[in-house]
């Protein structure tokens, strides 16, 4: 048995260590470069490590556990009320185990190493998908100031291609060269966005995870590989509820002396997962019409009185408990008429 519980402070040179016994007593503080944390956990007889989770918390989690430590994240919100008055390193790393010992303490999951790296496809392809919309909209306010008004969207570049390549046009030459040197990085983007949907693509056709939860309706490729790089293991959490607020479709609460108050959705946990699980909410409201919904059903019932958007992250919400029941039974979607009566 571990009597032994180790809070390092993670920086980018320097880390912070603050080992106690199980019991709280202090028995080391140590300031170490990586090199010399690294030697001095392989020297050290196995015990418990723990890390505020942040940039580099998996990576050294998994290094732990290769040198046959026990390691654990918690979530930097759940360790700032433990600091004592002035906040350092030293009082961060304390802070750490102390929040560790609580025994009602939720921890983070490590990601592992493939986790990561589709994180980080995944992530490029959004940050070129936020470079082009950037050059697009460059574009459009480019030739409003010329009088040529284009809607939003990459649904008029065509035509805007063309009327940048008319050189019958009114529009000046120099802003005609600027126009085609957005028009070259927006085709580039594009060709490179491409390229990474069909690598996400054969990534979800290889795992039997993303295939499972590809039979959702609203669930496509994208998303599911969002689920496996970015969520955790759903056996973790009690209930599809749990996962629900996990990633934050569920309202926030606000109740006090036994009266229940809710307000607006949390917004908390994984961002990406629920932006995704929100636009499949909407395409699925989009497809299905409000003829194929039906006014008796949940979804008629809720469009007929609540905006758009907020069925939609009712939907996602619902999207959400029906992948934590796919996840933890082994079982594919089974009934695709469920949007329709629920």
């Amino acid at each position: 048995m571990q009597d032994t519980m180790i809070g390092v402070d993670l920086a980018k040179r320097v880390f912070q260590l603050h080992g106690a016994s199980m019991a709280g007593q202090v028995m080391f503080r140590k300031k170490l470069t990586q090199d010399q944390f690294h030697a001095f956990m392989a020297q050290h007889p196995a015990c418990l490590v723990v890390f505020e989770a942040c940039g580099s918390a998996s990576y050294w989690a998994r290094e732990m556990a290769a040198l046959g430590h026990e390691a654990k994240l918690i979530a930097p919100q759940y360790v700032r009320p433990f600091v004592k008055r002035q906040k350092n390193d030293a009082n961060d790393a304390e802070a750490i185990v102390i929040a560790a010992r609580q025994p009602e303490m939720r921890f983070v999951v490590a990601k592992t190493a493939d986790q990561q790296a589709r994180a980080a496809l995944f992530r490029g392809r959004e940050r070129l998908v936020r470079q082009r919309t950037e050059d697009v909209n460059a574009l459009r306010s480019l030739l409003y100031e010329h009088g040529h008004v284009f809607p939003i969207g990459l649904g008029a570049l065509g035509r805007m291609q063309a009327l940048v390549a008319d050189e019958r046009g009114d529009l000046p030459g120099l802003l005609r060269e600027e126009c085609q040197d957005l028009l070259t990085q927006i085709a580039e983007k594009s060709a490179r966005i491409a390229a990474r949907d069909q690598k996400l693509k054969d990534l979800a056709a290889r795992s039997e995870t993303a295939r499972r939860l590809q039979t959702m309706p609203g669930v496509g490729p994208l998303t599911a590989l969002a689920l496996e790089a970015f969520g955790p293991d759903v056996a973790q959490f009690k209930r599809g509820r749990d996962f629900a607020a996990w990633l934050g479709l569920v309202p926030r609460q606000h109740s006090l002396g036994g009266k229940e108050r809710l307000g607006r959705v949390s917004k908390a946990g994984q961002a990406d997962i629920r932006r995704l699980l929100i636009i499949g909410a909407m395409s699925r409201l989009g497809w299905l019409g409000r003829r194929k919904i039906g006014p008796s059903s949940w979804l008629g019932r809720m469009l007929a009185r609540k905006p758009k958007m907020l069925v939609a992250i009712a939907l996602a919400n619902k999207m959400a408990r029906q992948i934590w029941a796919m996840l933890t039974r082994n079982e594919d979607f089974k009934d695709p008429a469920s949007a329709v009566v629920i």
